[in-house]
């Protein structure tokens, strides 16, 4: 099991939810990318400092990570199960913040084996969305439910999603 600080970490929606993680997540890992359909998105990611690369493309930013968090809607998010299985390497954690589980569970043990699915559901979040909106507190003190499948490995690591108030980094 890799330690948070060796870990990359790819976060593919950078609103209110994807962009808050990111910014919680940076500084604490090895690495984080975004992924956002628009580049102003990842641009402002950069500009703020909630990642260290951003890309438009989704094969490009989730090819080479540990962790891939899909932080979209839950069509988005579905909708990207259906395709980003192929490009993630072998033991990649894959793992979303949708909103609603049924169905994303159901995609997700549709990945193939070589990846690690792990439903999430963040108890946060707030009234205003988009990347303006991100604040790299917004997880801190919050309860994060983890919904493994049957099919994920014992050894997938869970700690990876647990961050405490009183480790921000400085940015």
């Amino acid at each position: 099991m890799k330690d948070l600080a060796d870990t990359r970490i790819t976060v593919v929606g950078l609103g209110l939810m994807g962009g808050s993680l990111a910014g919680a997540l940076r500084g604490r890992c090895h690495t984080v990318i975004g992924v956002a359909r628009r580049p102003e998105t990842v641009s402002e990611a950069l500009e703020r400092r909630l990642i260290d690369y951003g890309h438009t493309d989704l094969a490009a930013g989730a090819g080479q990570a540990d962790v891939v968090v899909l932080a979209t809607p839950v069509r988005a998010i579905l909708h990207l199960l259906g395709q980003i299985g192929p490009l993630l390497p072998t033991g990649c954690v894959v793992l979303d913040l949708g909103s609603t589980k049924a169905q994303i569970i159901a995609q997700m043990d549709r990945l193939p084996a070589h990846v690690q699915p792990l439903g999430g559901h963040p108890m946060c979040g707030k009234e205003a969305a988009g990347i303006a909106a991100a604040d790299p507190r917004l997880y801190h003190g919050r309860t994060f439910v983890l919904t493994p499948l049957q099919r994920t490995s014992a050894d997938t690591p869970v700690s990876y999603t647990h961050l405490r108030a009183h480790e921000t980094p400085e940015h």
